[in-house]
């Protein structure tokens, strides 16, 4: 998944105006809609896992692409957007969505894919996600209202980036120490 973080991200880094040979940061809003993105490829190939190992591999990915996600938005993201807009409703209405789905990611990371419920947790959980996606998306949401308040979003997306970096960092020794289940 590392992997793909770099690809998505070295996507993302535009060349300056003019053609010149540097590259400016990442942009917040592109950043964000990048991991949404990885997130719906993830929610999209679940349905086509053959073998519960694989059913409960992608549910680990994308339970912990979902944390991560809504933690840099929760620590660097939201608290911007709300001193830049004041836009209290917004502002609650996704940390209040967040924390619905943070409910869901704590059941299905307790169960395992033999649960009769787990692809339904994952099914119900993609619908969330998506409804909270759509919200920040569109035409009039989070990100367009960011946008016209003058963020420095350019600032903001470095940040972001540099703190999903960490935070994966961090999962990655557990993951490194975890034993394969044997069959």
């Amino acid at each position: 998944m590392a992997g793909t973080n770099r690809i998505l991200d070295a996507k993302l880094v535009r060349a300056t105006p003019h053609g010149s040979a540097g590259v400016r940061p990442l942009d917040a809003i592109d950043f964000l809609k990048a991991e949404h993105q990885r997130v719906e490829r993830l929610f999209r190939r679940f349905p086509l896992a053959r073998t519960p190992a694989e059913r409960e591999s992608l549910g680990e990915k994308i339970c912990e692409l979902l944390a991560v996600h809504m933690r840099i938005e929760e620590e660097i993201f939201y608290p911007a957007f709300l001193q830049a807009t004041g836009d209290v409703e917004m502002h609650h209405e996704a940390e209040v969505e967040h924390d619905g789905a943070k409910i869901l990611i704590a059941q299905i990371r307790e169960s395992s894919a033999d649960d009769a419920h787990y692809a339904a947790k994952i099914k119900v959980l993609a619908t969330m996600i998506r409804h909270h996606v759509q919200e920040e998306e569109k035409r009039d949401g989070m990100f367009a209202e960011a946008r016209s308040a003058g963020m420095d979003l350019l600032a903001l997306g470095e940040q972001l980036k540099a703190r999903r970096d960490q935070l994966k960092r961090r999962l990655l020794p557990r993951r490194a120490l975890a034993v394969p289940a044997r069959t």
